[in-house]
């Protein structure tokens, strides 16, 4: 909500406050305000109407219910109560009319749920939940003058080649070893594993965003992004596979922006069609990661992906990372793919299933729960790189990329008569 900001009152702030218009309400409301440790007393008669007039005195509550059900017109006195709600309010409101345009709008306004009544315990523990989820979200960093934000995207060759893993291990190891305020943005809305990946639950801020990419400013921001640490946030999305993505990704570069006002390092997950359907994405990227593997495919993907970045994003500077690389035999060599790519591969990742089932099963990065494995030490170069990279292009000195050329035939690039002449040792 927005009523000007006050720091005396911050202090002063009650965790929970309710105005009901009539008793059956409140009844259902002072029990979950006990069980969740607030004081039943906090529950108010009188509705919206006296919610406006007790609120136009004294501090906002940190979580605030409203009951809408004697409200002539809820949209304009929701606005109303919002300019007398301070910033951080959570607003939960209330009401009889079942009607999903009002619920819309609502939210568009300000508040963060709409409740339909009559109200059942499991409703109100649940709305209450998400409303702490929102008050735990990070806050907005100042970030100093003196340290440039590092803007890097993570894009996989091909599915499965490990790319989300790479970019929670980034991310975590940005906040937790380069001490920065970090964002991490999976924009696989449907399959994303952002948040799976750091045991948490996605929240609904991603979904929201495309829907009203209007709403996207630094306190939705706040509310929106789930923490992981103090200096971890994430954005990520389980959105239902039945329901199609129809956006001209605007709702996505805002979020980026908005990101880059708040955090001092943002990650984002960026799955390779995006650079099909919103090549506009990549323009203020700094730094892209491309993960590939090392099979015929991936080559082929590579090449494909490292021309399109040369093309549409010449000042992002790219380093190639193979990940989960085997041991034994490969399907292509290190040699024979940086042969057909043209181009050196930075980093390579080592497989190894053993730190990667740990770290599924504990709910942490791979790189958290591999400390000390083979496994992490490139991916720990690899932010080390991200960071001097960052700090080398504030003084207009980036790191030029590996050139890459396209055309002819991949398969030409390959020496086969060598490659199969070579017979495994006895």
């Amino acid at each position: 909500m927005n009523a000007p900001f006050n720091p005396a009152k911050l202090a002063h702030r009650d965790p929970f406050v309710a105005y009901v218009c009539d008793e059956t309400t409140a009844e259902a409301l002072r029990p979950i305000a006990i069980e969740l440790g607030w004081a039943p007393e906090k529950v108010h008669k009188g509705g919206l109407r006296n919610a406006v007039q007790s609120l136009s005195v004294s501090a906002s509550p940190q979580i605030l219910f409203v009951d809408l059900s004697e409200s002539g017109d809820p949209l304009n006195d929701i606005n109303a109560l919002a300019e007398v709600c301070e910033p951080g309010t959570v607003v939960i409101a209330a009401g009889q009319v079942n009607d999903v345009r009002l619920y819309r709008d609502l939210v568009v306004s300000g508040i963060q749920d709409y409740l339909l009544k009559p109200l059942s315990p499991d409703m109100l523990r649940e709305a209450f939940t998400h409303a702490q989820t929102i008050l735990n979200a990070p806050k907005a960093a100042d970030i100093g003058t003196e340290r440039p934000h590092c803007s890097t995207a993570i894009i996989g060759a091909r599915g499965g080649v490990g790319a989300s893993t790479i970019a929670t291990s980034v991310a975590w190891l940005l906040s937790e070893k380069g001490k920065r305020t970090t964002a991490l943005l999976d924009l696989d809305v449907h399959f994303g594993t952002g948040a799976l990946a750091l045991d948490l639950e996605p929240g609904r801020g991603l979904t929201d965003a495309i829907e009203n990419p209007s709403r996207i400013d630094g306190l939705f921001i706040e509310r929106a992004m789930v923490r992981s640490s103090d200096t971890l946030s994430v954005l990520s999305a389980e959105a239902p596979i039945n329901s199609p993505v129809m956006t001209d990704g605007s709702a996505f570069y805002q979020l980026q922006e908005e990101m880059r006002s708040a955090f001092e390092c943002t990650v984002v997950d960026l799955p390779r069609g995006m650079l099909v359907q919103h090549p506009h994405l990549i323009a203020d990227i700094q730094i892209a990661v491309l993960v590939t593997e090392l099979t015929l495919a991936a080559a082929r993907d590579t090449i494909r992906i490292l021309s399109w970045l040369k093309s549409n994003a010449p000042q992002t500077q790219v380093f190639v990372l193979a990940n989960r690389v085997h041991a034994g035999q490969l399907e292509i060599s290190r040699k024979d793919f940086e042969g057909s790519t043209e181009r050196k591969i930075d980093f390579l990742v080592p497989f190894d299933q053993k730190v990667a089932s740990q770290a599924a099963k504990l709910g942490k990065p791979m790189s958290e729960a591999g400390k000390g494995s083979k496994t992490v030490v490139p991916i720990n170069d690899l932010v080390t790189q991200l960071m001097a990279s960052s700090d080398a292009a504030s003084e207009d000195t980036p790191a030029k990329a590996g050139a890459t050329k396209s055309g002819g035939s991949l398969i030409s690039k390959f020496d086969f008569k060598t490659m199969l002449s070579k017979k495994p040792k006895k």
